[in-house]
């Protein structure tokens, strides 16, 4: 029983097996959580300020440096922002060449996640290091997955860490077919080492968890959205991405660099990322990974934060089967860029990055400068999400230790993988001298 009239201050100065640099707080008063914060104190990066001023031909690569784990991510939305404000219209087989490019950006992600960030806390280990030490064929199947991820946006993006290849209208240069062909047998391999983590990470024992979620993600009728779609939610939101600002607010917290994004009607918190696409989308999965979803014990839509550790695992098969039918059906894109004529406007685009709905929108002039840039990452849209879960799982848990709290709240951070240098934004500041 907690006594009443205490006051119980629980901290995490900084969190492991996280990108970035975060940590908690928690403040309890008369045996009730008062106040949870999840701490974000990375100092921001400015890149939206750094974009003002610049050519709408240097965004890809300013873009691409925000993130070194889902660079892909950033650029295929910011191009796709552009492309709407100048009315460039793609056509299909850059279209194919870019999901293709995201394929391997998930693959990569996904399974530096699952085994590296995430596996140790199903085993009590402190990380993959020692984890390797026990499990080492465990270890050596989760980087030689997010290797293959990496050959992939090599060939496709001219290297895997902030590709070079990408152009608004299209690549700079495309890769022939041979090139291509060279990864079959890697995504073969891949595919089966997918297979194989659905049933891994099928068989972990997850902490009984349930919120009431609203789940929010691009949503496509003829695919497992990637890089476009209508922004849906399980609430019944069906809008297109241009209504975004309508519909969802970023607020400044005391406590964090990072913005909170919030449904704009009530101030509420939602969820995106692979836990939330799961449950949207599950029908729009292709055949194998649809399978795995059916059969991996989950039952959908879950409302269990743990089970994104699963979700995660069919999506590395959805990646991996989808890569081999691009790599199939590829026809090279000739010219591999369009050509445009640069003109005033607005527009904006949202992709899913492997952590969830990654929305941008730019504002050109008539000589195409950047003249207002705003950038809206996952991991703002679940920070406030992540402190109402985190507030429901202490509420439960008060009578344990300290430590063993910090312990617990740590690893139901890591079930959402926040990317949180991406998340950090520039504070306006007004100084009143007197």
């Amino acid at each position: 029983m907690i006594a009443t009239n205490e006051t119980r201050t629980i901290r995490l100065e900084s969190m492991t097996r996280v990108e970035g640099e975060g940590g908690l707080r928690i403040e309890i008063r008369d045996g009730r959580v008062q106040d949870v914060n999840f701490d974000i104190y990375e100092a921001p990066r400015f890149f939206e300020a750094f974009l003002r001023g610049r050519s709408l031909r240097e965004v890809p690569d300013f873009t691409a440096r925000i993130c070194g784990i889902c660079p892909a991510a950033h650029q295929m939305s910011a191009v796709q922002a552009i492309e709407t404000a100048l009315g460039i219209m793609p056509g299909q087989e850059i279209r194919a060449l870019r999901r293709l490019l995201y394929c391997g950006e998930w693959i990569e992600s996904h399974a530096l996640h699952i085994y590296l960030l995430q596996a140790p806390d199903f085993f009590g280990m402190e990380s993959a290091l020692t984890l390797s030490k026990e499990q080492p064929e465990l270890v050596k199947r989760g980087l030689e997955l997010k290797k293959i991820g990496n050959e992939v946006m090599t060939i496709v993006g001219g290297r895997s860490v902030h590709p070079v290849s990408v152009c608004v209208g299209g690549f700079w240069k495309a890769p022939q077919r041979q090139e291509l062909l060279k990864l079959r047998t890697r995504l073969e391999w891949a595919l089966q080492a997918s297979l194989d983590t659905v049933k891994f990470v099928s068989g972990l024992k997850l902490p009984a968890f349930a919120a009431d979620y609203e789940c929010v993600s691009l949503s496509h009728p003829r695919e497992y959205a990637m890089n476009d779609g209508a922004i849906v939610s399980s609430a019944g939101l069906n809008i297109p991405v241009r209504d975004f600002d309508q519909v969802f607010l970023e607020e400044h917290v005391a406590h964090s660099t990072a913005l909170h994004t919030v449904r704009a009607e009530h101030g509420s918190s939602y969820l995106v990322g692979p836990l939330a696409r799961m449950n949207l989308n599950r029908s729009q999965l292709p055949p194998a990974a649809r399978q795995a979803a059916n059969e991996c014990g989950i039952a959908w839509p879950c409302p269990n934060p743990y089970a994104g550790i699963v979700a995660r695992a069919v999506e590395l098969v959805m990646a991996s089967e989808e890569s081999l039918r691009l790599i199939d059906t590829y026809r090279e894109p000739e010219p591999a860029n369009v050509e445009y004529a640069i003109r005033a406007g607005e527009g904006c685009a949202a992709t899913e990055a492997p952590r969830g709905l990654l929305y941008h929108r730019y504002r050109i002039n008539d000589q195409g400068i950047v003249q207002s840039a705003r950038i809206v990452p996952p991991t703002c849209q679940n920070c406030r999400r992540i402190e109402d879960d985190l507030r429901l799982m202490v509420h439960g848990i008060l009578d344990r230790p300290d430590a063993e709290i910090v312990d617990a709240c740590e690893k139901l951070v890591r079930n959402y993988d926040p990317c949180i240098s991406c998340s950090t934004h520039a504070v306006r500041i007004q100084i009143n001298h007197r």
